[in-house]
């Protein structure tokens, strides 16, 4: 009898799985750096820095007529971080990069509940930051709806630590997690509408970051509002792209984002472009900062690719002009060269008057084969007296050459696709 109970939950799991969409995937991502001023300027007394990472993904779809479920595991291994026969990950990398499920409701509705990549647009203020190994992601309930060309999401963030043994922390809601923007709460409204050339998109972004009284304990939030638009234009050979974005909000006052994108295809083989970022700084005589800072988007694929700006630095500070020129080669069918030249400013003047900040050069070639693809990429920073003030070494004192070239392969096999 046991036996047959056994044969029929297998038949009816059988059934159920050959319904459904299930999908298994993974990605091995190694990449080695050579680093000798990324991120800000490396003294001339400093040695240069090389290593290499490892991103590891292993990915599971399943899909049937009521809901979507994804799940991804990911390790970030640094090479040689972990001594010979340790019996433990030294940094502690593995973890669960998505873990949710998206509901049918029917009539254009579904919600999405879990951990999961956010990212709208051009990836501006929010995205998936999947050039950093470990990526970003939130633990969030969204409410979508989709209606032709016509998309609305309605997204909401309670987060929360459980550092307690009997529950989550001692002292209420407090949440203790700091550093890069990490909120307490979040509530957004994304809308988007998309004709034959051309699509335009409202965000609306409430962002509470945890108070603290004098004795340390939970004191309500400080707040911040996101709102702007990304346009985009397309026809022919020509595109354009917008966005115009404003801040406000406890400590914050009138800070702003304007950004402008030309791009041309010249031919099959050449596209070329122009564009122009303008970002707000911050005016030291007033007590709430007028300094924008783009939160959760995509930052390294902006103002270029060395992160001096905004990666991690660059907060409350003196805002940002950046004008750069951009041009992608087709190579053959597989391969391809993108140049990308930026000249940077303040939005408003250093100390001792200066403005300007420098030039930035980055090239990276790719090439596809036969399941995969390699990267190469090389960036050189030509430094202005201003980068040197503003990044806190003097020009004597720093290294002759500030520049970044590094190498990732990528597979991404697929274990299982489809029906099954």
């Amino acid at each position: 009898m046991k036996k047959q109970y056994v044969l029929i939950c297998m038949l009816m799991a059988t059934f159920q799985f050959a319904q459904a969409q299930f999908t298994l995937d993974g990605e091995f991502r190694p990449r080695t750096e050579y680093r000798q001023g990324f991120g800000s300027i490396i003294p001339e007394a400093a040695d240069a820095s090389f290593g290499i990472s490892t991103r590891i993904r292993l990915n599971a779809g399943y899909q049937v007529d009521a809901y979507k479920f994804y799940l991804s595991f990911q390790d970030v291994i640094v090479w040689g971080e972990n001594r010979q026969i340790l019996p433990y990950d030294q940094n502690n990398s593995f973890a669960v990069f998505q873990a949710w499920a998206e509901i049918n409701l029917g009539e254009g509705f579904s919600t999405k509940l879990g951990r999961q990549a956010i990212s709208y647009d051009d990836q501006r203020i929010m995205g998936g930051l999947d050039w950093a190994q470990q990526g970003r992601n939130h633990d969030a309930a969204l409410i979508k709806y989709k209606k032709g060309k016509f998309i609305a999401d309605f997204g909401l963030a309670f987060n929360q630590d459980y550092s307690h043994p009997t529950g989550f922390v001692s002292e209420g809601t407090g949440y203790n997690t700091a550093g890069f923007f990490s909120y307490k709460t979040m509530q957004y409204l994304y809308l988007k509408q998309a004709w034959e050339s051309f699509s335009g998109s409202l965000l609306l972004l409430n962002n509470g970051f945890q108070k603290f009284d004098t004795n340390n304990n939970p004191d309500g939030v400080n707040s911040i509002q996101t709102l702007g638009t990304h346009l985009d234009y397309k026809k022919n050979k020509l595109g354009v792209a917008a966005n115009v974005f404003y801040q406000m909000g406890n400590n914050v006052d009138g800070a702003y984002l304007l950004g402008l994108d030309l791009t041309y295809k010249v031919s099959d083989k050449v596209k070329l472009g122009a564009g122009l970022e303008l970002m707000s700084g911050n005016d030291t005589s007033t007590a709430d900062t007028e300094a924008f800072f783009p939160l959760y988007g995509t930052n390294h694929k902006f103002n270029g690719f060395m992160d001096y700006f905004f990666v991690g630095n660059h907060v409350n500070s003196i805002g940002l002009f950046d004008v750069h020129v951009i041009a992608n080669f087709k190579l053959s069918e597989t391969s391809g060269l993108l140049v990308k030249v930026l000249n940077f400013s303040g939005e408003q003047d250093l100390p001792s008057g200066e403005n300007g900040l420098g030039t930035e050069l980055d090239l990276v070639f790719s090439k596809a084969f036969k399941g995969y693809s390699l990267k190469l990429g090389y960036s050189q920073m030509f430094a202005s007296d201003g980068m040197y003030e503003l990044k806190g070494v003097a020009e004597n004192n720093a290294s002759d050459m500030q520049n970044w070239g590094w190498a990732m392969l990528v597979i991404k096999p697929k274990f299982l696709n489809g029906s099954n």
